[in-house]
């Protein structure tokens, strides 16, 4: 009896590491683990902006602040362990492919990232309770601890993105057969990363909310801002995807992960704690509706599918191809977000859960004249927005060239 319990011990164990292996497909853990925090600093910082728009006061262990909190710690843990493994173990299988650190530490360039990243976030911590408790509440996005917040939030989903692409990229220049094991890690690796992306895309937009809120979509600088960051990005990480229309699926989940947070909050009670109330709301408010991101990016695909195929043949330089980019993209993003920005800044049925227009922090007067209409400072004179406009097109030409550099560089990251 003994003897066939003992016999069947290295079955089972076999059979379980067979299905560790069929869920994981042979992605290291550590992968899933930095997507999922870059995933859930993204949701604690959607939920800390309506926090603030909602209730006001908050503390060092607030539950938005929690969310963040285990995005960064899990991030540091995994990556640091998947750094001291390596580092230990002069057998590890991807010690050869590490990149060193200080001439002491080995591992993957992405968690080296994700761990300095994740010690940024958690130092700004005390920091940010500390600035609440001497200033008081916020009343801008980007103060000292939210900023160094931010870059290390933005350094653990860089990391994320850098852990994922080198794997993804071994698959480049690879034909794999379909209903693989290899086929199925290509594709979930191809998927990780262009969530990842949206992810990062999803904190670009909302630390640059304040220069492209609806009620600036009838102002040039709105553009100017879209023109520095969406075609660097965008191109960026289209050129790096490996997905058949790639800036737009990004462009899709940048506007899911925006929407989704506010679509649900709006539905919990929530009372302001912090004086005064001058709009005495009941339940959380929206932040803001996402740009409607997806139709210039569709644009932009389908020009790289017609002037930009190596593999067929076509193949434009890298400036040309920033110019016929970048223009159509920033004329696309006008003609949809010029008249989109209105309906939400005018329209009573922009008002509603689904759009949330009428969204208000409490500590704003609900009876302001310019709560649905546009500002005087946010308008211009037909010649002010056309000179305005023509510099962002130039900057998005820039823009969009720097960005496909930074995408030849991400294409070739390999460890």
């Amino acid at each position: 009896m003994q003897s066939a319990i003992t016999s069947t011990q290295p079955l089972v164990r076999e059979r379980v590491q067979r299905q560790a292996l069929d869920w994981r497909l042979g992605i290291p853990t550590y992968i899933y683990a930095v997507v999922f925090s870059s995933f859930c600093v993204v949701m604690g910082l959607l939920w800390d902006i309506m926090w603030h728009m909602s209730i006001g006061r908050d503390g060092l262990f607030a539950p938005p602040h929690l969310v963040i909190y285990v995005g960064a710690v899990v991030s540091g843990l995994f990556s640091a362990y998947q750094i001291l493994s390596m580092t230990l173990n002069r057998n590890h299988p991807g010690r050869a492919n590490a990149v060193p650190f200080w001439g002491v530490f080995y591992g993957p360039l992405g968690a080296m990232f994700c761990v300095w990243g994740a010690l940024a976030m958690l130092t700004s911590a005390p920091f940010d309770d500390w600035w609440h408790n001497t200033y008081g509440l916020d009343v801008q996005i980007l103060t000292p601890p939210h900023t160094i917040l931010a870059i290390g939030i933005m350094t653990v989903q860089f990391g994320a993105i850098v852990g994922v692409l080198s794997l993804q990229n071994r698959y480049r220049n690879q034909l794999v057969q379909t209903g693989t094991d290899e086929a199925r890690q290509k594709t979930r690796l191809t998927w990780l990363f262009a969530i990842a992306a949206g992810l990062l895309l999803t904190i670009l937009c909302s630390l640059a909310a304040e220069s492209m809120g609806r009620y600036k979509t009838h102002n040039s600088s709105y553009y100017t801002a879209a023109a520095i960051i969406l075609p660097f990005y965008l191109l960026a990480v289209g050129r790096a995807s490996l997905l058949r229309w790639p800036v737009t699926t990004i462009a899709a989940l940048y506007m899911l992960f925006m929407a989704v947070p506010s679509w649900l909050l709006q539905q919990f009670p929530a009372t302001p704690r912090l004086g005064p109330v001058l709009n005495p709301i009941t339940t959380y408010q929206g932040f803001i509706f996402p740009m409607l991101l997806v139709i210039p990016a569709l644009v932009v695909d389908w020009l790289i599918h017609r002037f930009d195929t190596p593999d067929t043949g076509k193949k434009l330089n890298d400036w040309l191809l920033a110019g016929l980019l970048a223009v159509p993209f920033l004329l696309v993003l006008l003609a949809v977000q010029w008249p989109f920005g209105e309906f939400l800044q005018s329209s009573p049925l922009a008002r509603n859960w689904f759009f949330f227009s009428h969204s208000w922090t409490y500590d704003s007067p609900p009876d302001w004249q310019y709560r649905y209409a546009f500002a005087p400072w946010n308008l211009q004179t037909a010649g002010a927005f056309a000179l305005g406009f023509g510099k962002a097109l130039l900057i998005a030409v820039v823009s969009a060239r720097i960005g496909l550099l930074w995408g030849n560089w991400m294409k070739r990251v390999a460890r």
